[in-house]
């Protein structure tokens, strides 16, 4: 077979390869602050807060958590893509500390690619929902240059129960359950400069499901005063987005950090994706870095990540009963920073 008669693989069919196409933060934060604030009594979260996920009181004991997220292809693999993607969109829901319910499939693709990588892709957000717990009801779909997919997901939470991302107050922790480097990575595997190990890593984490974390702090075992998922917009921008809402300053420790074995020195070399340098543009201004911190190490905290891990303060209090549940989980996770009092912002020390 020549060339020109091989099938373009999945993620050369996509223009922006490891940072899932989102809107620049700059540029949406633009476009929502034009809209008029949700007056509705029973919308408890809406898109003001830059949460994950809406919430809407149905009964004094029941509230509805919805959310919406697709993307273009970040692995080559459809059954794995569809995979990631539905884990993506369900984290959504376990972010607010919610249980998902059921979900609706989104999917556009192109009329000139086998119907069989559909359904791999099918296959795979199939499987997250079936390790979910929840049913794929539906969905929609259309033709696509570009093949997306995503899911639409309802998922329920007691109304006095929500965990937002803007409760954070001085004194608190700051937790993280995956490595960063994600947006690296992938850019990397498009580009054939990734390791198989970082490869099978990184896909692996991109599928797993933040369901044991999301549940562990819905629990009720400690206090969360503010939770969020570390997604596009990266551990800067969504923990950026965190001391926003809580009017507080966040301090990160550089060491503490988890990142992927590799991304450093892919980063280093350049392999950066487009919505990574946005991310670090944006929160630029609100952001102290140590004097002379290189760029590259400044990207990794801004990377785009798909399916990230949760961000959570709480408590210093509540540090040791949050990491001892966490591990009788099977959750690894890091204590990277603490909240503290001063002009909203971040501060990275080390």
């Amino acid at each position: 077979m020549s060339e020109e008669q091989k099938p373009r693989r999945l993620t050369e069919l996509s223009h922006c390869a490891g940072c899932a196409a989102k809107l620049p933060a700059a540029d949406l934060s633009r476009v929502l602050g034009k809209l008029k604030p949700t007056k509705d009594s029973k919308a408890l979260v809406g898109f003001n807060t830059h949460d994950d996920a809406a919430v809407y009181r149905m009964a004094p004991g029941l509230a509805l958590v919805s959310t919406v997220d697709f993307f273009p292809p970040v692995v080559d693999d459809p059954y794995d893509f569809g995979a990631i993607a539905a884990a993506n969109a369900l984290s959504d829901i376990y972010a607010m500390g919610g249980k998902p319910l059921f979900a609706l499939n989104l999917v556009g693709f192109p009329e000139d690619r086998p119907l069989e990588e559909l359904s791999r892709i099918l296959a795979g957000g199939q499987a997250k929902a079936d390790e979910a717990g929840i049913p794929i009801l539906g969905g929609h779909s259309i033709k696509d240059p570009e093949p997306k997919y995503g899911l639409a997901v309802t998922g329920s939470v007691h109304p006095k129960k929500v965990l937002t991302n803007a409760g954070a107050r001085p004194g608190d922790v700051l937790l993280l359950t995956k490595p960063l480097g994600t947006g690296i990575a992938t850019t990397a595997i498009k580009r054939g400069l990734a390791s198989a190990e970082l490869t099978q890593r990184v896909v692996a984490q991109m599928s797993t499901l933040n369901r044991k974390p999301g549940e562990v702090f819905a629990s009720g075992k400690f206090k969360v005063n503010a939770l969020t998922d570390v997604t596009g917009f990266g551990l800067l921008g969504h923990l950026l987005e965190m001391m926003t809402g809580a009017k507080t300053r966040g301090f990160l420790d550089l060491e503490r950090i988890p990142i992927l074995a590799e991304v450093p020195a892919l980063a280093q070399q350049g392999v950066v994706p487009g919505g990574t340098k946005s991310n670090l543009a944006h929160v630029g201004k609100k952001v102290r870095f140590p004097k002379g911190l290189p760029e590259d190490i400044q990207w990794v905290l801004a990377d785009a990540q798909t399916n990230g891990g949760l961000l959570a303060s709480v408590p210093a209090r509540d540090a040791a009963k949050a990491f001892r549940a966490l591990e009788r989980a099977g959750v690894d996770v890091a204590l990277i920073g603490e909240v503290g009092e001063g002009r909203p912002g971040i501060e990275v020390v080390g």
